[in-house]
């Protein structure tokens, strides 16, 4: 388990003299996530993201030396509470990033945003703080949680799917995931469970799920949750009799290693792939995998565009991190391409962006890939910003 270890300022050493008000200045930044248990590789993989962002801009965000202290909410929202309020009370940070999961980023957003401390999310995107719950302080690099359930309700619908079985962990992102999917699916909804939050065997739940015998199933389980779901689904003979599609958090490269050739041929929707076509993203997952050795998930994508998007807004104030409203509204304007393509932050300050459908394949070099297949939605933002304040100033 990664304890609270303060890791270092990546530029602390600089090569060039700076000016004395610049030296007197450290970005501070708390990177809370969940580094223990079944989710550890997708804190791993933001983490990841996140600090190659870093690393390609010298050490430095928006010309600012970096020092970024990670600790481990071990994926319980009491402890990412008591981690959130010292790092704003005694550390001090001006930002805090990372959360990986709904219900630890709800438990430590009041302390954070009361505070007037930045949270800018890289991952977990509650609904709660896309609409009332809103916050001029808050801002979600990923997307929100419905939105790439979405976009699979929307590509089950077009593709004439006439009833879908529904599976999600019973936790606030699970049931975000299920109501996004609703929204866009016009067919028939032939059941849905919430099984336990971390749950590993799902038995029981597959074994209902095949006594209904659906056209389809949509199941979101992120993390191992998801290598454990997918490969109990194919050894019950599942695989080539119910087709199951997913969310891209299910199938992506933190979980296709541990899967196999089992995910051959599912079908997910994102908002990045690690093939889409423009300079940014093929620049990105090229020091990716130069750096790490494997190919980037998605979670490494929202890391490296929410480290580049504190730079290049501060960058635009000349680093000035203490002017707060200066900052914010840097980062709802900040000009720089994000590897995922089209990128403008809405009222509410969540994405909006295109998203897409991908099917896991296998590359050139025999590695499970997920490979584009089509353009769902473009610029399409969630149902939830309309209730926001700050949409209607």
């Amino acid at each position: 388990m990664r304890s609270a270890a303060r890791i270092a300022a990546f530029a602390l050493a600089l090569s060039a003299a700076p000016c004395a008000a610049e030296a007197a200045q450290v970005l501070k930044i708390g990177f809370i996530s969940t580094f223990s248990g079944p989710a550890a590789a997708i804190s791993e993989e933001l983490l990841a993201g996140f600090k190659l962002g870093i690393a390609e801009n010298g050490g430095k965000l928006g010309r600012l030396p970096v020092e970024l202290i990670v600790v481990d909410d071990q994926g319980k929202p009491d402890v990412g509470r008591q981690l959130a309020e010292r790092l704003v009370e005694s550390d001090r940070v001006d930002i805090v990033t990372g959360i990986n999961f709904s219900n630890v980023l709800l438990a430590i957003a009041k302390p954070v945003l009361d505070s007037k401390t930045f949270l800018i999310s890289i991952n977990a995107a509650p609904s709660q703080l896309a609409g009332k719950g809103c916050n001029p302080y808050f801002f979600s690099v990923s997307w929100q949680n419905d939105n790439i359930p979405e976009a699979m309700g929307k590509y089950l619908s077009d593709k004439g799917v006439k009833g879908v079985y529904l599976m999600a962990p019973n936790y606030p992102a699970g049931r975000d995931m299920i109501a996004g999917f609703k929204r866009f699916y016009h067919g028939d909804i032939v059941g849905e469970v919430y099984p336990t939050w971390l749950q590993l065997d799902y038995a029981a739940e597959i074994a209902q799920m095949r006594s209904v015998n659906p056209p389809a199933l949509f199941a979101f389980f992120p993390g191992g949750m998801g290598i454990n779901f997918t490969k109990q689904f194919a050894q019950a003979g599942l695989a080539g009799t119910i087709p199951l599609y997913a969310p891209s958090f299910s199938i992506d490269q933190t979980v296709l290693p541990g899967i196999g050739d089992a995910a051959l041929g599912i079908v997910s929707t994102t908002f990045w792939s690690e093939d889409l076509d423009n300079p940014a993203n093929r620049r990105f997952v090229e020091a990716f995998e130069a750096t790490e050795h494997r190919i980037p998930a998605p979670y490494a994508a929202q890391g490296y565009d929410g480290a580049r998007l504190i730079a290049a807004a501060l960058e635009a104030i000349g680093g000035r991190i203490d002017d707060r409203r200066a900052f914010r509204e840097a980062l709802e304007n900040a000009p720089f391409q994000f590897v995922r393509g089209r990128f403008r932050f809405n009222a509410n300050h969540f994405p909006i962006q295109d998203f897409y459908a991908t099917e896991v394949a296998k590359d050139a070099q025999g590695r499970l890939v997920n490979k584009l297949i089509g353009t769902v939605f473009e610029e399409h933002a969630d149902a939830y910003a309309t209730e926001c304040a700050m949409a209607k100033k």
